[in-house]
């Protein structure tokens, strides 16, 4: 298989390439609007120290993946807060009521490994009981915004029959409403426990945390016969690691550090864009 440096940035014939001259072509082949260079690379060809800062300098996301078309993929699966949407729904409905501070702590904790996700998860949405869902509307209606580029991202998918999945930790709350106004194909995330249009303070149903993002990608991959080269995972925090490995190709976008450790792409500039961009 022929593998590729692909460069993304939103105007490349701005940027200073000199550190690339011994791979970059006499007259680069500029792809999505000078957004894009694609050069042929050996498999096992690195970016230096130097290189690196010199790109992430000038803002421009970088990876070595295999010379492949966007229509090969046949699945993938992303996270939702701060992956496809641009907040963390718990932290913002948190906000709404005054608890932001003590759903942070508890957050903490569960970053500090003091408790696992499942419980950090109960414990924040025990914070909420009473809470009227009319709050969470006015989340998704108000405060809620699609990552940028997404919408393109969705739209390409559907026009290369590759079908797309959002798992997440979060709310089925958010991610059916997602599912329903952008026509995703596949939805799955947590479930609150509602009562008289108010919250009980419980979830309800297969809690969704970091093993069963990958697990549930593993089954779909099983449904749909695919290869692992086939599926493409995307997230930004810890929890997406088990999906991002379980993947063929995964991707940290805008991600911490130890995420962008386990993925194979790193975009840390781009919108969701880049993630179609990465291929032919």
């Amino acid at each position: 298989m022929k593998f590729v440096l692909v460069l993304q940035h939103k105007d490349l014939r701005q940027c200073d390439l000199e550190d690339l001259q011994h791979v970059l072509p006499a007259s680069p082949n500029y792809h999505f609007d000078y957004s894009v260079i694609r050069i042929p690379v050996h498999r096992e060809f690195t970016i230096d120290e130097n290189m690196h800062h010199h790109l992430c300098q000038q803002k421009i996301d970088y990876a070595v993946l295999p010379d492949m078309a966007f229509a090969d993929l046949g699945l993938i699966v992303s996270d939702m807060d701060s992956t496809f949407i641009t907040i963390e729904c718990v932290d913002e409905i948190a906000a709404g009521v005054g608890l932001q501070s003590q759903i942070a702590a508890i957050t903490e904790r569960s970053m500090r490994g003091e408790i696992d996700f499942e419980n950090s998860l109960r414990e924040r949405v025990a914070l909420l009981k009473g809470l009227s869902i009319q709050q969470l509307q006015y989340v998704y209606d108000k405060i809620l915004h699609l990552s940028p580029g997404a919408e393109w991202l969705i739209e390409q998918c559907r026009q290369h029959q590759v079908k797309f999945m959002l798992v997440s930790g979060g709310f089925t709350f958010f991610t059916d409403r997602l599912q329903q106004q952008y026509h995703l194909d596949y939805a799955f995330a947590n479930e609150l426990a509602i009562s008289d249009g108010k919250l009980n303070g419980e979830l309800s149903g297969r809690i969704i945390d970091a093993q069963a993002k990958a697990d549930i990608l593993n089954e779909y991959a099983a449904k749909f016969d695919m290869d692992k080269s086939q599926i493409l995972a995307i997230g930004d925090g810890a929890n997406d690691i088990p999906m991002l490995q379980s993947a063929g190709i995964g991707i940290a976008y805008h991600a911490k550090p130890k995420t962008e450790q386990a993925a194979n792409i790193c975009t840390r500039y781009g919108g969701l864009d880049t993630v179609r961009k990465w291929f032919l």
